[in-house]
């Protein structure tokens, strides 16, 4: 007998998930009108889709036009046939990965609490036993997102390695994020997961901050994203990963070992400490470090009724960077140079001289004068540059997309 007619799309755009089976599960959300268009642009990559259903979400949408949608049947409840174990048990054919998409605040804190009460939290669960990669799209309401027990469910299934997409926060909803952001992340999950199984990374992120009394600071308007972006990835892709974090904006991931710092000098230290005491393969200093602190720091909090003008006089701070690859000769350093509104050439310029400098084996430049790049948004537009000068230009776009740019470099140099 032929076959469904509907995996007649099947490779149609790319090859890239060839001989790769996914298990799609849907969940009560109305986001689960999407599900039919995430299947497809799956099968279209050449994946095989499996869907299971909660009963909720066959409230939504029918099983029938998932079933057309893949030309699969469609698992809506576990009989002797043990579904569950039969896509995701501990066997050679098991699927490659299991995609929550959409995912609800019930099911993702079903999942991190253990229980397994439906197909598809039931898949979950065995996934989880069976070291089967778990992909989770979160979709529901804003409030429901904040909530303190949600968040935590989230940050728990994080230090698990499970990795999660999205959501998009607007309209008062966390809504499910796009379904080609989705198809990506599969295709990074399941050819990506291993990338940096093994390796030690050790990652600055953040601003520091410069005391004037006790109350005032000199900083920068870092964020910490892009830091934390290349540390998310870095993780996603199985490495170990140790940051150091400035005051950024930002809180970073609960599953990562984090040492929080304030000034340059307590970023110096932990560093360098770090270096001393374990043997990192990738160190990437993405920290917007203060250039210039206080000669003299005052003591207490300077009144302003007393004082009409205030004088300071600084001084440089340590260059962190310069002083890593004499304390760690074999970690892979990669390093970051913001200039203003300056010309590319001169950007590239300054950029490997930089890497000159710091010994570093890759240099991240951009030019923070122009919108949307840099300090304070979520996106970012940079020049990765060698020591041999080649130049890797990625065009303005989110910061985890330049994140992932920057460690598929990072790859090809650790070989």
């Amino acid at each position: 007998m032929k076959r469904h007619p509907s995996k007649d799309i099947v490779g149609t755009k790319s090859k890239r998930l060839k001989g790769k089976h996914v298990v799609l599960c849907i969940t009560g959300s109305v986001a689960a009108v999407r599900s039919v268009d995430i299947a497809r642009d799956l099968m279209r990559e050449a994946a095989e889709v499996y869907v299971v259903m909660s009963e909720y979400a066959q409230k939504i949408i029918h099983p029938n036009l998932m079933e057309w949608a893949t030309g699969n049947p469609v698992v809506t409840e576990l009989t002797g046939k043990i579904e569950h174990v039969a896509l995701v048990g501990e066997h050679a054919d098991k699927a490659d990965l299991v995609l929550i998409a959409p995912a609800t605040a019930n099911t993702i804190s079903k999942i991190a609490a253990g229980i397994d009460d439906t197909p598809v939290t039931s898949v979950a669960s065995t996934a989880l036993g069976s070291m089967t990669p778990l992909l989770i799209v979160p979709a529901m309401h804003k409030s429901m997102y904040k909530n303190p027990f949600v968040r935590e469910s989230i940050q728990k299934l994080k230090a698990t390695n499970i990795a999660f997409v999205g959501p998009i926060v607007e309209d008062g909803k966390a809504k499910i994020a796009s379904v080609m952001e989705i198809v990506e992340a599969v295709i990074r999950r399941i050819s990506k997961a291993n990338d940096f199984q093994g390796k030690h990374f050790l990652i600055t992120a953040g601003p520091t901050i410069e005391y004037i009394d006790e109350v005032r600071i000199i900083t920068n308007k870092s964020s910490g994203k892009m830091g934390l972006a290349i540390a998310e990835e870095a993780q996603m892709r199985n490495a170990k990963v140790t940051l150091v974090y400035g005051l950024g904006s930002e809180e970073p991931p609960s599953n990562l070992k984090v040492l929080h710092v304030e000034t340059t000098e307590e970023m110096e230290q932990a560093v360098l400490r770090e270096l001393e005491e374990t043997e990192y393969d990738v160190v990437v200093a993405a920290a917007a470090v203060s250039d210039w602190t206080l000669k003299k720091r005052y003591k207490g909090k300077v009144p302003t009724e007393e004082i009409s003008t205030l004088k300071l006089e600084l001084k440089p701070t340590p260059k962190i960077v310069d002083e890593i690859k004499d304390a760690s000769q074999k970690s892979l350093l990669v390093i970051f140079k913001a200039e203003y509104d300056v010309s590319k050439g001169k950007l590239v310029k300054n950029a490997h001289k930089r890497l000159r400098k710091a010994k570093a084996d890759l240099v991240v430049a951009n030019d923070v004068s122009k919108r949307g790049i840099g300090f304070r948004t979520k996106t970012n537009e940079v020049y990765i540059v060698d020591k041999e000068k080649k130049i890797v230009h990625v065009p303005l776009s989110s910061k985890r997309s330049v994140a992932r740019n920057i460690l598929d470099i990072v790859k090809l140099k650790l070989k």
